[in-house]
């Protein structure tokens, strides 16, 4: 039987495996080969909990053109990640009619390990994937809504979880080269040592970037892991290393390229990029006892970031300019404990599952500088900050019938700040703020190849600690309001799956609503909290593996997105994208692979009253593959029409040299012009 390894991955496993959920499923027996099928593929009617709820593997993404590593969320359908700011900060992230910023209700985990940063000096939720290295990826499972008791902070929108292979199929080492100064290495080795597996891997890339004001881009990556799977236990110990430095070219004023000021490529201040080093070790466990498995994550992070921008020029400071420089130096210490467990015998089908996590950031500086040319004039902000999370959670799964399954969840959570505000003492202080999110999910076997869902959950993002005890603005020193440190969030949604042979397609609306909202500032380099907000939306997702040559796949959605409370002509939400569109073609002619796919964002307000939007953006992406024994040469092609759209519009007041005020004005990014990329890969 002929099975395109373009459109499953097919691994032989002897040990407790997992679910799209997570979760354990039961143990094989001893010595016995099963056979697990990890993609869109696979299926997943009697095991999801929602419609919206997935699984990505390797093999699905294999093919893909990736120019960034951020584009890792893209394979999750309806996300976008975009760039403004260089190569090495965090994307933007778009998904159910959030403009995400950087993460703020988009959570996303590395092997257990939660890669969103809480008060970081850039912006609350701060989610850099740039430390991953995307060919040591196995699968991306992911989730939508707030429906999921063990998903926690920052999950309101959405939630990926990034687990990395044990053991490779094959080494390898790969050298790619490109257009505008682009080279890249990566290579990875896995190897039985002491009775587990070593796997090993490396990356390196460099690159200039299309800018006129070259990225000057320089980035490692590393990995070490060691795991061993003795059939009732399992363990891994995983240290990854991370460091990178850039230059960068800032979203740019549109009157500036209309004036022939610019390039389009071109740039205002030649100083902003950024800096950032991440070092992670992790330790995960698995035990099966009985009915029951327990499962135990702990980590550590040690994490440095520093980055220069300037939004509005001359705006605020016509002599020296706008320039800033945000700093976060921080240790982050955490861990989760499960127990998940048959109740009542295997045979009865009720599934409790019962958690605990907690998480501490010390935060040794996070800053705000007025700088000129990366040297600091004075300090707007300077606090050390000890922000503690503590969680429990449970989730009991009952089948009603021989056809419906419920499950009902509950989660408690506890944070527990203290700010001390070195650049001014009367923002310092203590505060805490506690949680109680139940969840509801109801799943019903229509047919063989149907199955429905309901669901209803809430959730929550958690707000920068420093808003929690501020007391005085700390450029006036007027009187500041005070934030909560949690803010409630609350969704339902209704969808339907359907599998069958190699066809599968979902379905699903649904409906979102927060008490408060972060939406970026371009005046203030910033977020800001807002008020309350709805989201209405649907969104279909379709995978169809037509033959032994041909995959196909597509996604859509739309959002209407609005704030509750403001006047009619106010309501519009900055960077709601409302409608969001992919799909892809991977053609296989025996050792020749061919992928094509299209990506489209829509139009977005970028004022409360919708009178300045932004366009749509609309790209296609090209990668090849042949084959050659063991070397495998591939050629990209990006942006292949040569579209010349935005990767991200702001509306907003700037000053340029030599005018008079501030002006008003559409600010973008362009999308990178088309570029050809080659590789070398050899297999070993």
């Amino acid at each position: 039987m002929f099975v395109s390894k373009y459109s499953l991955a097919f691994v032989l496993l002897t040990s407790v495996s997992t679910t799209a959920l997570g979760q354990s499923v039961p143990q094989p027996p001893a010595n016995t080969e099963e056979l697990i099928v990890f993609g869109r593929a696979i299926e997943l009617i009697d095991e999801a909990k929602a419609a919206s709820q997935g699984i990505v593997g390797y093999a699905d993404f294999e093919t893909r053109p990736l120019s960034r590593a951020g584009e890792l969320v893209e394979v999750i359908p309806g996300v976008v990640a975009t760039q403004h700011s260089g190569t090495g900060k965090a994307n933007q992230y778009f998904l159910r009619g959030f403009n995400l910023d950087h993460g703020t209700d988009f959570a996303a985990f590395i092997d257990g390990t939660p890669i969103n940063m809480r008060t970081h000096g850039h912006g609350q939720g701060y989610l850099d994937l740039n430390f991953i290295i995307p060919e040591i990826v196995e699968r991306v499972e992911y989730r939508k809504g707030p429906y999921f008791a063990d998903s926690g902070d920052f999950s309101a929108a959405g939630s990926a979880a990034f687990v990395t292979y044990d053991k490779l199929d094959e080494n390898f080492a790969e050298l790619t080269v490109g257009e505008y100064g682009y080279y890249r290495a990566v290579g990875a080795t896995s190897s039985e040592l002491g009775g587990g597996n070593l796997l090993l891997a490396a990356e390196g890339q460099f690159s200039d970037g299309p800018w006129q004001l070259d990225e000057n881009l320089e980035k490692f990556n590393g990995m070490v892991k060691f795991s061993q799977d003795n059939g009732d236990s399992y363990y891994r110990v995983s240290l990854l290393g991370y460091d990178a430095s850039w230059d960068s070219t800032d979203q740019i004023p549109l009157r500036a390229v209309e004036s022939g000021l610019i390039d389009r490529f071109g740039f205002i201040d030649p100083d902003v990029g950024g800096e950032t080093t991440r070092i992670g070790l992790s330790v995960d466990g698995r035990w099966s006892q009985g009915e029951g498995e327990t499962a135990l994550n702990a980590y550590a992070v040690s994490y440095d970031f520093t980055l220069w921008s300037n939004f509005t020029y001359f705006l605020d400071d016509p002599v020296n300019g706008d320039e800033f420089e945000q700093r976060d130096e921080r240790w982050i210490y955490g861990g989760k404990l499960t127990h998940d467990r048959a109740l009542f015998g295997d045979e009865n089908g009720t599934q409790l599952l019962l958690g605990a996590e907690f998480r501490y950031d010390d935060i040794e500086e996070v800053g705000l500088y007025k700088t000129v040319a990366r040297q600091r004039l004075s300090t707007v902000r300077q606090d050390a900050v000890e922000q503690l999370s503590a969680a429990v959670f449970a989730e009991v799964e009952v089948p009603l019938t021989d056809t419906l399954r419920a499950t009902v969840g509950v989660r408690g959570d506890y944070y527990d700040v203290d700010v001390n505000a070195i650049s001014q003492p009367l923002n310092s202080g203590s505060a805490d703020d506690s949680l109680i999110s139940p969840s509801l999910a109801l799943a019903w076997r229509a047919t063989d190849d149907l199955e429905f869902y309901a669901n209803y959950g809430q959730g929550f993002h958690s707000n920068d600690a420093r808003g929690a005890t501020i007391n005085v603005d700390p450029v006036d020193l007027s009187p500041a309001d005070r934030v909560d440190i949690l803010v409630e969030a609350e969704g339902a949604e209704l969808g339907a799956r359907y599998e069958r042979g190699p066809f599968n397609l979902s379905v699903a609306a649904f409906w979102l609503e927060l008490d408060s909202e972060l939406v970026f500032v371009g005046d203030a380099g910033g977020t800001e909290v807002n008020d309350s907000t709805r989201r209405y939306g649907v969104e279909a997702t379709a995978f169809w593996s037509v033959n032994d040559w041909l995959v196909l796949d597509a996604s859509a959605a739309y959002t209407d997105a609005e704030f509750k409370d403001a006047p009619g002509n106010m309501n519009e939400i900055p960077g709601a994208v409302d409608t969001v569109f992919s799909a892809g073609a991977v053609f296989t002619y025996e050792d020749f692979t061919a992928s094509l796919r299209v990506r489209h964002f829509g139009e977005a307000p970028l004022i409360e009253d919708g009178s300045a939007e932004s366009d749509a953006t609309t790209l296609v992406n090209l990668g090849t593959t042949y084959d050659i024994g063991r070397v495998q040469l591939g050629l990209d092609v990006y942006n292949l029409f040569d579209n010349d759209d935005a990767d991200i519009t702001y509306f907003y007041e700037s000053r340029l040299p030599g005018e008079a005020a501030g002006i008003e004005d559409i600010h973008f990014h362009p999308v990178e012009p088309r570029q050809v990329r080659a590789s070398i890969r050899v297999r070993f």
